[in-house]
């Protein structure tokens, strides 16, 4: 019985990442402010907080692997922004195999896969993979506030 539960248990960890990653990537993709605990952030057209990886250097991802099955990158080849944002701060980053990732203020964007629903900032400042992960302004920095 135990092993069943095992089973089903990693079924379905693997249909939310999977879920996770088929929500970052599209030909579009709008970012747009959503508030959460930690304040208004840039979100994701499904009303997902995005955020910044510390690790990602010179506007290129360093998130690869089992690092983007956890932080699935944002995947659009014509991102566009919602009110509230700078349309010229948002552009797009070559990963490896030539998708292209979604950049706010030249920072990579990712999901996060424990992140289930608009509002949730459960990746707020975690240290993970090499860097902090941290939610991202409309000027386009992090911020470091924890949520309560």
């Amino acid at each position: 019985m135990n092993n069943v539960k095992v089973a089903i248990t990693a079924v379905l960890v693997a249909v939310g990442v999977a879920s996770g990653s088929a929500l970052a990537a599209s030909k579009t993709a709008t970012v747009s402010l959503g508030a959460t605990n930690a304040g208004k952030v840039l979100v994701a057209a499904n009303g997902r907080t995005l955020y910044l990886f510390t690790a990602d250097k010179g506007g290129t991802s360093a998130c690869y692997g089992k690092c983007a099955s956890v932080w699935p990158p944002l995947i659009a080849a014509s991102p566009s922004v919602g009110a509230g944002l700078n349309g010229s701060m948002v552009g797009t980053t070559k990963r490896k195999g030539g998708k292209l990732q979604v950049t706010y203020g030249g920072h990579p964007l990712y999901l996060f896969a424990k992140d289930t629903k608009a509002g949730d900032v459960r990746g707020e400042g975690i240290v993970h993979f090499g860097g902090t992960w941290w939610v991202v302004s409309a000027a386009g920095k992090e911020l470091t506030a924890h949520p309560s």
